[in-house]
């Protein structure tokens, strides 16, 4: 099969430029199995973990998805658990760790625990080579990079994007305002944010927001990205840790099926049904004093709709539970397998680029 190699694949040594989102509140462990043994990056996510550190304002209940383990033995237990199904194929793999402020003590929980489960394991150190923090200052995190880590940020914007490759960012994830789960309130999309990124940094950019198939990551290649970030196309595969409901979901849904509003840490994308018409209608009830920079008192309704949403996406409630998805769901019409997904691609992006030189004369 003809490939295509970028940047991002000599730098993080994939054979594809495809990174997996970090997705909560899952910790995406078969998911990254899958998506490193493809080819492409599989990324742990870390933020599902850390709700019983957050007990005053955890959306899920940890306990009832992952076990008792604490949250450092959780995300032990999946580095080891990646590093050992990944083996045979001596696939990459990462982690990602949100750092807002409202997660910092987890986020340095998580970040101390990717380092030390390096040092301890020289596979793992081989292996698990980049760490992906993201909703947050970049600046303390730096550090990382002394570990032997690549280290992967993602941002909202060219402000932003600035910040990170002067924090000393390996590479930049632009994320537009079409992606699922945490968004900016600003709503510039990857068309416009994309390449104007590229454009203000020299740091190697990866596209995310909205990228789905071969013909986005071509024109993602084409706005001068390295390579792309998805993570709705990823929830509708076989092997992701996601309910089969909302896979379907995301199936069924058209583009217009999605809705932003205020999450536990900043905006979020969901899937339309009634809780997230709900947790919109609480948003814009907020609005006013939000913008203004005035205090919230609200944001107890809003986490009490996402503890209950989240509550009812385990007990199969299609209508109330808590899903998100990017607008790219409209694209989406099968749930086939990560390598099947991977190839497919693949294929058409090669397609679409040849097409695309042969129209210059």
């Amino acid at each position: 099969m003809t490939n295509i190699r970028t940047e991002l694949c000599d730098l993080l040594e994939i054979e594809h430029p495809i990174i997996q989102g970090g997705m909560g509140p899952y910790k995406t462990e078969s998911l990254a199995i899958a998506v490193a043994n493809s080819g492409c990056l599989g990324v742990i996510s870390s933020i599902g973990m850390a709700a019983t550190l957050l007990p005053d304002a955890a959306p899920i209940d940890a306990e009832r998805l992952f076990g008792s383990d604490p949250p450092r033995a959780l995300l032990q237990k999946s580095i080891e658990g990646v590093a050992r199904e990944t083996r045979r194929s001596d696939a990459v793999f990462g982690v990602n760790v949100p750092v807002a402020s409202e997660f910092v003590l987890a986020s340095k929980m998580f970040v101390d625990q990717v380092i030390e489960s390096r040092e301890s394991d020289s596979d793992i150190e081989r292996r698990l080579r980049v760490l992906i923090t993201s909703a947050g200052n970049p600046t303390p995190w730096a550090e990382v990079k002394r570990h032997g880590l690549t280290w992967i940020h993602v941002v909202p914007s060219v402000y932003h994007a600035k910040k990170a490759e002067k924090a000393g960012a390996d590479i930049i994830v632009a994320s537009g305002h079409e992606g699922g789960a945490h968004i900016s309130w600003d709503p510039v999309h990857s068309s416009v944010l994309v390449p104007a990124v590229v454009r203000a940094v020299e740091t190697p950019v990866v596209a995310a927001g909205g990228f789905c198939d071969g013909a986005s990551l071509a024109a993602a290649l084409c706005y001068g990205a390295c390579g792309v970030q998805m993570g709705t196309r990823f929830i509708a595969t076989k092997e992701s840790d996601f309910e089969p409901m909302w896979k379907e979901m995301i199936v069924k849904s058209e583009e217009r099926k999605t809705l932003a509003g205020r999450g536990l840490f900043g905006p979020m994308r969901f899937l339309r049904n009634r809780r997230s018409e709900r947790i919109v209608e609480q948003t814009l009830e907020d609005a006013p004093r939000f913008y203004l920079g005035e205090p919230v008192e609200s944001n107890e309704k809003i986490l009490e709709l996402e503890r209950s949403g989240f509550e009812d996406l385990l007990d199969q409630k299609e209508e109330t539970a808590l899903m998100f998805a990017g607008e790219c769901t409209g694209r989406i019409s099968d749930i086939p397998s990560v390598s099947h997904l991977v190839e497919g691609i693949v294929e058409e992006a090669v397609v679409t680029l040849k097409r695309m030189h042969s129209l210059v004369r």
